[in-house]
């Protein structure tokens, strides 16, 4: 995902309510989120909905990562070979 740059990034929501079609559009163009404030506070992201479902599998990717991390180090994974010795049993027969 590209960076955000406050300069164009960063609006009222009242600017992007007046504006919405135009926004959505740079937006979909740019492929960068737009944070919405409301009293000077940030109070909304919208975004790409390609650029969200991303994000949402790199998360889960993490999340397994930090799980089989977890598992190795308790001594709960399974050594590459036998993996592949067993996937060739099964393959192969």
């Amino acid at each position: 995902m590209p960076s955000i740059r406050p300069s164009t990034d960063v609006l009222p929501v009242t600017e992007f309510r007046a504006n919405t079609s135009a926004m959505l559009t740079r937006m979909h163009a740019n492929r960068r989120p737009v944070i919405l404030t409301q009293h000077g506070r940030g109070t909304a992201v919208v975004m790409d909905v390609e650029v969200y479902e991303g994000l949402l599998d790199e998360m889960e990717l993490l999340r397994d990562l930090h799980i089989a991390e977890g598992q190795i180090a308790r001594g709960e994974g399974i050594p590459h070979e036998q993996v592949v010795a067993e996937l060739r049993e099964r393959l192969l027969g």
